[in-house]
């Protein structure tokens, strides 16, 4: 079972250990505040109270052995600084950091953090994405500029064949899948989600979503009606 340690638990350190929790994996969330901690020592397979500061303590908690550490403290940026840099020392394969700023989330990286997040930041950008596209579904990042996306499909593009969209030489995007609900064939049974790997010839249907894949400049010029 993977073992992940959460050092700070505010609102996004809390939520985390919460989520890694409830799928099963092995959580050590750890805090200053003892109210914090109490809050979720029922959740998680260890709660503790300490000083992510002091090595001793971490040692003592069994940090080292930990797969990855999440340190997610948000207000005293120092100790988020010496809690990453002891993490390292005890030589934690993955430590993401949880910043505030693009300039501490510089600093984090040059201590030697793994993976740094900016979940307002991120937040931000998820949002105004979906705002821009209303027929935007969900997508997952795939690495820098570069997405996987669900969408309605657009207007546009309903009624009409795979090859006559040519949407690799239009949009530079690969279609990967057609998600469709039909009908169930037994009475009054829930309608049915399909999973179709398109062909040339397929026809795109006017409740279909479309699982696009491509740079994020391209699936930008994609309908959004």
């Amino acid at each position: 079972m993977q073992k992940i340690a959460v050092i700070g638990l505010g609102r996004f350190g809390t939520s985390l250990a919460r989520r890694l929790a409830s799928s099963g994996v092995s959580v050590i969330a750890i805090d200053r505040n003892g109210h914090l901690v109490a809050e979720i020592k029922d959740e998680v397979d260890v709660a503790v109270r300490l000083d992510s500061t002091d090595k001793a303590a971490l040692l003592a908690q069994g940090i080292d052995k930990v797969d990855v550490c999440v340190v997610s403290i948000g207000e005293n940026f120092e100790a988020a600084l010496l809690t990453t840099v002891l993490v390292r020392q005890l030589e934690v394969p993955t430590v993401i950091c949880r910043a505030q700023t693009t300039f501490h989330a510089q600093i984090f990286e040059q201590i030697g953090a793994d993976r740094v997040i900016q979940p307002e930041q991120e937040s931000g950008n998820n949002l105004a994405r979906q705002l821009a596209n209303p027929q935007l579904v969900d997508f997952i990042r795939l690495g820098e500029g570069f997405t996987l996306i669900e969408i309605r499909a657009p207007q546009e593009f309903q009624g009409k064949s795979l090859k006559s969209l040519a949407l690799r030489t239009r949009y530079d995007v690969n279609l990967v899948v057609i998600k469709r609900t039909l009908p169930s064939e037994q009475p009054d049974a829930p309608p049915l989600d399909f999973f179709i790997v398109p062909k040339p010839d397929e026809l795109i249907q006017p409740d279909d979503i479309l699982v696009v894949v491509g740079p994020d400049d391209s699936l930008a010029r994609l309908p959004k009606e």
